[in-house]
């Protein structure tokens, strides 16, 4: 019996240091694919810089979104859409309908109060490199009168990449 409790013992020593440099192993791989892994996430950043706005009539107004955006990852991306949501102190939400180059170009040229055109429009297809920040604009109309616009809670781009991951700039009042 005495033996056996022997045989029992080494084998339980055995077991625990095989299991214990098991686990050790699994511990460094999985490190190491999240080592590896760590610039492969796609998710634009960045902040809302300044935002201009000029009332088109009683009923809609236009905002000039000046915003600078970051994409961290080691892949390129590649803007699918740009669109802007204002949220009302209330808590209801406008999506508004983002303009193209040529009409936020116009809308510079026919409205001077609106001041200097600082940056390029962001639009479909531009490419984002890697590890690439840099300051972009777009012009969106909501239609809600330019007192609701500027009295806005809350103010959230979101740019979404052609292979689906997006992020969003929030702007807080």
């Amino acid at each position: 019996m005495a033996e056996d409790s022997s045989i029992r013992q080494y084998l339980n020593q055995r077991f625990l240091t095989a299991f214990g440099v098991g686990l050790v192993v699994i511990v460094i791989v999985v490190a190491w694919v999240l080592y590896i892994q760590r610039g492969a996430h796609i998710e634009p950043a960045g902040k809302i810089l300044k935002v201009r706005t000029i009332a088109m009539d009683e009923n809609s107004s236009v905002a000039v979104i000046d915003f600078r955006v970051d994409n961290s990852s080691d892949y390129t991306v590649i803007v699918k859409e740009v669109t802007a949501t204002l949220e009302e102190p209330g808590g209801k939400l406008n999506e508004g309908a983002t303009a193209a180059q040529m009409d936020t170009d116009r809308l510079f040229k026919y409205y001077p109060i609106l001041g200097q055109k600082f940056n390029d429009s962001l639009k479909m297809h531009d490419h984002i490199k890697p590890h690439e920040t840099m300051d972009r604009m777009i012009a969106v109309r909501f239609e809600i009168p330019v007192a609701q616009v500027d009295g806005r809670k809350r103010l959230k781009l979101k740019i979404e990449d052609v292979d689906g991951p997006s992020g969003e700039l929030i702007e807080t009042k």
